[in-house]
């Protein structure tokens, strides 16, 4: 095995700071479109981080086998998905913010994954 737990560990916690700041950002950016553009745009990338927190939370929580490594990714992808759908949801239906800003907050988390495993230093 070349990677260690750690070392996913790692990786996980400088996506998740990386998607954290990616998330100001983003809400600093839209701002300049309005209070509410930049509040959606905040939470879409926020969601994104806080999915990716669960997910490696779950994924590397322990050693054990490749069945029971699998099936804690499985579990943490499903709840990833239920975040962000969730999390949308929030942010579209109940709160009626911005839907172009929250996709593009959740876009840009998104890409720091891109980015994050192309160059992991």
């Amino acid at each position: 095995m070349l990677n260690s737990l750690a070392a996913g560990r790692h990786l996980a916690m400088r996506v998740v700071i990386t998607q954290l700041a990616v998330a100001v950002v983003a809400g600093l950016a839209f701002c300049l479109q309005g209070r509410a553009a930049g509040l959606a745009a905040f939470a879409g990338a926020l969601i994104v981080a806080f999915a990716t927190a669960l997910l490696a939370a779950r994924a590397f929580s322990a050693l054990g086998g490749a069945g029971a490594t699998f099936m804690r990714f499985l579990v943490g992808m499903i709840l990833r998905w239920i975040i962000l759908i969730g999390g949308l949801l929030l942010i579209l239906v109940q709160w009626k913010l911005p839907p172009l800003p929250a996709l593009v907050g959740l876009v840009a988390a998104y890409a720091v994954n891109v980015f994050a495993f192309r160059f992991k230093g």
